[in-house]
């Protein structure tokens, strides 16, 4: 006896079953393939913004092209030549010139000549500028204080804004190195500091040291920053004067202080 699914009636009917199954799905495909195309052609706003992209796109390829291209503002004289040219002409010129140092005298390389020379430089009259500073007592210019407060944003990173300190730099805030001889500060400003200090009867060793920051600033900007520490964060003392500064720029160049090489307060 056979089975019903090798009966000829039954896989005809099967067949035509799956015809008409793929058929409508057909029909349901197409149908929606043309309502999509009917909304999208029927939208005039969709084609309003199109039309003005493809006249924005066309206006900014000839701008760019104009100004790419070359121009002869007189016979001989031609601007404005294509970027590849330019590149080309520039890495020309690059490769055959030799480079040369630029001498700057606000500029010290370390261990170059320079450095090497300033470091084995007669030292200044550290006394004789700590002589110049003004009275404990003498009035500050507040001006001074304000240049010397926005100088110190670039130096409360490492020192606090508070003159706190912290891993990076000492505390100012009651530092008897602040408050003391002149000569030390500006030295610092202009060679940096490294190595452990003794400050208020503590060691502290700062996880990096300090390197010259500002000692291509003017006097003017280095007596002001320095004057503004020494008034700020509980401190009160003379204030620097930019003559000091200046009678100390021989140290510039010079390798970092330690604590044995400054004055103690």
């Amino acid at each position: 006896m056979s089975s019903s699914s090798d009966n000829p009636l039954t896989r005809f009917s099967a067949f035509f079953w799956a015809l008409g199954v793929f058929s409508l799905f057909g029909v349901i495909v197409l149908a929606l393939k043309l309502f999509s195309s009917d909304t999208s052609e029927s939208n005039p706003l969709e084609e309003e913004a199109a039309v003005k992209r493809y006249e924005l796109r066309k206006a900014t390829d000839e701008a760019q092209a104009a100004g790419f291209a070359y121009k002869e503002v007189e016979k001989g004289k031609v601007v404005q030549v294509p970027p590849h040219d330019v590149f080309a002409h520039l890495g020309e010129t690059l490769v055959s010139q030799k480079a040369a140092a630029i001498e700057k005298p606000e500029q010290i390389i370390p261990n170059s000549d320079r450095q090497l020379a300033a470091a084995g430089g007669p030292s200044a009259d550290f006394a004789a500028v700590d002589k110049m500073t003004p009275a404990a007592d003498s009035p500050i210019d507040p001006a001074v204080m304000a240049k010397g407060q926005a100088t110190y944003m670039m130096c409360m990173a490492c020192h606090g804004p508070a003159g706190e300190g912290g891993p990076v730099g000492p505390p100012l805030a009651g530092s008897e190195w602040v408050t003391g001889p002149v000569s030390n500060l500006i030295r610092i400003q202009l060679r940096g500091l490294q190595g452990p200090m003794h400050i208020k009867g503590a060691l502290y060793t700062p996880l990096a040291p300090m390197t010259p920051i500002i000692a291509t600033q003017d006097n003017e900007t280095i007596a002001s920053v320095l004057t503004f520490i020494r008034n700020s964060f509980g401190n009160k003392a003379a204030p620097v004067l930019p003559d000091q500064v200046e009678k100390l720029r021989s140290e510039l160049g010079k390798p970092m202080l330690t604590e044995a090489e400054l004055i103690k307060p």
